[in-house]
């Protein structure tokens, strides 16, 4: 099967040169999450991880997030690169979006930089901003890509992409 690759024009990334297995990477772009009113997590320091196909995610350090708006949720699941992750609802005055955050409580030894590290469904908050630009989501209900302006796919999550 051939993906159809959109070339990166200036300033652009594609998600198909991105290696697979993921990388991580340092951060400095304003990272902001926003949830019922409420910015429940703000960062310089994030962590990126990027990965063949999927648009990047943001891992931000628990010191930047507002850790008394994530509730434990019973939901697991199994990363082949990564582990283990575990998950949180986020819950602000009086409103839930359940399974919206995620993190790695002991990640393989390549990933240990994302350890307890928090990444958030952008399409469960309010706003999700990279440098104040809005992102998109990734389509699917499993994907956490951020998807700004610079950054182009296709984007495996959506409809026939599947068997990519």
């Amino acid at each position: 099967m051939t993906i159809p690759r959109i070339e990166p024009g200036p300033g652009q990334e594609s998600v198909w040169d991105y290696p697979r297995p993921p990388r991580v990477e340092d951060s400095s772009r304003l990272i902001q999450v926003r949830f019922n009113g409420v910015t429940v997590a703000e960062t310089r320091n994030a962590l990126r991880v990027l990965e063949t196909s999927h648009p990047p995610v943001y891992y931000i350090p628990p010191a930047d997030v507002r850790m008394e708006h994530l509730k434990p949720n019973p939901r697991a699941t199994w990363c082949e690169w990564k582990g283990l992750a575990l998950y949180y609802d986020v819950e602000v005055n009086g409103r839930t979006a359940p399974a919206a955050a995620w993190y790695f409580p002991l990640p393989t030894l390549i990933y240990e930089p994302i350890k307890e590290y928090v990444a958030f469904y952008p399409q469960a908050m309010e706003a999700c901003l990279v440098d104040g630009e809005q992102v998109r989501f990734q389509e699917g209900d499993f994907y956490g890509g951020w998807i700004t302006h610079e950054i182009v796919g296709p984007f495996k999550g959506g409809a026939g992409t599947a068997g990519w």
